[in-house]
């Protein structure tokens, strides 16, 4: 090829990570040697050669990766990579590249290929990653085990309380009253030799007659049990069994780094959902309930840790928040008597769609089955104001917005609600526009399911196909925008300090809620969670399947990234927050983050093009 033809080439490798790594030397002979394929979707698949592999770079089209058993392991576009064994799931033969679209593909064979990884570390580096994230994201379509397959190191929440081994026994108590620990690890030249215990202070210091002036190491157990950082919890459980113990000092490539108790491990047991929603349900009073609530941020972290899918721990946590929300009803009911009416606790927002995180507040309302006299009046304020300070004290804050069904205005029958939807749909000014992107999210978490069914119904009957409404719910969608830049840079912006960021959340999760949003309801969907209104729409042939799963992948992986801040921000003891440092990203990890802010920019026009295109 001459430079003319070269040049295109070039400029396309140059902005594509991680050949945008590569020294000029490197890049130019890529360039000099690549073979270019043309792929029509009439093929069907790629052609993969196990005896001479190759690295493919998509220039344009569409394709996706599926193993032997048909599941999807990756989704490709322009920028992306496919061909090797470590950038797919180990075995290439039995893998399938599906032509989704006709696309124009770039072959880099095995020894040009090893000759760059050689010569630029950052290119060998990235492709390392590159097999991790491909197999972390074929797991992501299998079940996590959420305790026993958790790691020890994610029931640490504090660095180890350790002393020399020559010190005092008295001095080694006060340090652990100090630290509220029931022991403490025994170093020798930066060596653990041992540990003290609560019982060996009982057994071996006190019934043996001791004073405090004894030497920790006269008291200590030697050479204890260990456990690595990264071993499962199960055998940390299984460990303290067989030895009959209650700590294990936790090691990291033979240094101590924190101890795991039985404690630890019980509290861990109980954060689990199905443990953790039984267990509210079993409280009799609003303050066992509180108590019972502290375990829920715990329950985030254990989720986090065993690499949940964003959707699992979404409605995860929300099942817990539904739970806790229907035993406050049934606590003020009792004290109350029963209620003059019946009526459905609705909930908006986040909890509605079932994508609940950390730092959620309360978006909630009450929806009568006629207008209430005066005592129902009275009756229905005192219960919703006891519900909603109940919430407010298990962590769920009053909305600042006071979208609560302790407002008036949101406590209304059954006629009234289906009024205030209608003027919303009929007149959709700014206001009832913010309020669309609220309440048209809406699930009932008690109550009778035929009267809020009469209430979905009718509002899905308004917005069907109503072009004024959509077109103005649409301008509403688009009024915000990925933080994309020219050239595909992020634009930060602050987080209320003088840290710059990018907000994962409004410009990211919520702007796919909104995209879902008004087509679900232009077709009159049901659904309400924002992952299963796409898979819906990809069912009823309004989104191509494409679109739609580029869509889906986008949500999923913004919200990971969310949740993975979140929780480095808990065990960093940070306040959380929905805002990402950019330069905390892996040079991979910034690629696949830009692509997904793309997906969100490429879906807003769409939905312009087609709501729009008349107004």
């Amino acid at each position: 090829m001459d430079e003319s033809e070269l040049l295109p080439i070039r400029n396309f490798l140059a902005e594509i990570a991680p050949f945008n790594e590569l020294p000029p030397n490197l890049l130019d002979e890529c360039c000099r040697n690549l073979g270019i394929g043309y792929y029509s979707n009439t093929m069907k698949a790629v052609p993969l050669s196990s005896e001479n592999p190759e690295l493919y770079i998509v220039r344009s089209g569409a394709f996706e990766v599926r193993n032997a058993q048909g599941e999807l392991l990756d989704r490709l576009g322009a920028g992306d990579y496919f061909g090797f064994p470590s950038l797919m799931s180990g075995e290439t033969i039995s893998n399938q590249v599906l032509i989704l679209e006709d696309g124009l593909v770039y072959h880099l064979g095995l020894p040009l290929f090893d000759k760059l990884r050689q010569g630029c570390r950052a290119f060998d580096r990235f492709f390392n990653k590159a097999y991790a994230k491909r197999l972390r994201h074929q797991e992501d379509y299998r079940h996590n085990a959420l305790l026993t397959a958790n790691r020890i190191n994610s029931l640490m929440a504090t660095a180890p309380v350790s002393v020399d081994h020559k010190t005092s026994v008295n001095e080694a108590a006060k340090l652990m009253r100090k630290h509220r620990v029931s022991s403490v690890l025994i170093m020798d030249n930066h060596k653990l030799v041992g540990i003290l215990t609560d019982r060996d202070l009982r057994n071996r210091v006190l019934a043996e007659g001791h004073g405090g002036d004894i030497a920790v190491h006269q008291a200590m157990t030697a050479t204890p049990e260990t456990i690595e950082a990264n071993a499962l919890v199960f055998e940390a459980m299984l460990q303290m069994s067989q030895h009959n113990i209650h700590h294990l000092p936790v090691l990291d490539n033979g240094h101590p780094v924190g101890m795991v108790t039985s404690t630890d491990i019980i509290r861990s047991q109980s954060s689990q959902p199905i443990l953790l929603i039984g267990e509210i349900e079993r409280q009799h009073d609003v303050p066992s309930l509180i108590h019972v609530s502290k375990q829920i941020p715990l329950l985030l972290q254990n989720l986090i840790s065993a690499d949940a899918r964003a959707e699992e721990i979404g409605r995860i946590l929300t099942s817990v928040t539904d739970a806790l929300t229907r035993r406050l009803i049934q606590l003020h009911q009792a004290l109350l008597g029963e209620p003059p009416m019946a009526f459905c606790w609705l909930a908006f927002g986040s909890q509605g769609r079932q994508d609940q995180m950390a730092c959620s507040d309360q978006d909630n309302g009450l929806l009568l089955a006629q207008a209430p006299d005066t005592e129902a009046s009275a009756y229905f304020e005192a219960l919703t104001h006891a519900v909603c300070r109940g919430l407010n004290e298990c962590g769920y804050v009053f909305c600042p917005g006071d979208i609560m069904a302790q407002n008036p205005a949101w406590r209304m029958s059954l006629s009234q609600w289906q009024q205030t939807f209608s003027d919303w749909v009929n007149t959709p000014d700014p206001k009832a526009l913010m309020h669309a992107s609220i309440f048209f999210d809406m699930r009932c978490v008690y109550g009778p399911a035929p009267l809020f069914a009469s209430l979905q119904e009718n509002v899905l009957a308004h917005t069907r196909d109503n072009d004024i409404f959509l077109a103005a719910l649409t301008g509403n969608a688009l009024s915000e925008s990925p933080p994309l830049g020219f050239f595909r840079q992020f634009v930060l912006e602050r987080d209320g300090t003088e840290e710059k960021g990018i907000d994962l959340k409004h410009r990211g999760s919520v702007l796919i809620n909104d995209i879902a949003r008004v087509y679900a309801l232009s077709a009159g969907i049901h659904e309400v969670n924002t992952a299963k209104r796409i898979r819906t729409l990809i069912a009823n042939g309004i989104l191509t399947r494409k679109d739609g799963l580029n869509l889906a992948d986008a949500l999923e992986f913004i919200a990971h990234m969310r949740l993975a801040n979140q929780g480095r921000q808990y065990e960093n003891q940070e306040p959380l927050s929905n805002y990402l440092k950019p330069q905390a990203l892996s040079s991979l990890m910034r690629h696949q983050l830009r692509d997904a802010f793309k997906v969100v920019h490429d879906a807003q026009a769409a939905l312009k093009l087609k709501f729009m295109r008349s107004f």
